[in-house]
């Protein structure tokens, strides 16, 4: 995150929203946030993804009982995934 806050400055207030979102709803059970659950993803790998802001910054986490796990924060690019 520290490369990335270099050039995107509102990386901060972005990762700020995604945490305050993911403690109120983390598997999107009222399917109102931009949250999916990756298909062939195992845990510990990041099996949800958060997508915040309109194409820029994509979260991914793992869920176990009430903890989130946050494994990357990346710029949406081919390799993201």
């Amino acid at each position: 995150m520290k490369k990335l806050m270099q050039k995107h400055p509102g990386l901060i207030r972005r990762f700020e929203e995604a945490i305050a979102l993911l403690s109120v709803d983390p598997h999107n059970s009222s399917n109102k946030y931009p949250i999916k659950k990756l298909v062939g993803v195992p845990a510990g790998e990041g099996q949800y993804r958060l997508r915040s802001g309109r194409f820029r910054f994509r979260f991914r986490y793992d869920v176990a009982g009430k903890e989130v796990t946050l494994h990357d924060c990346g710029l949406r690019r081919e390799d993201t995934y």
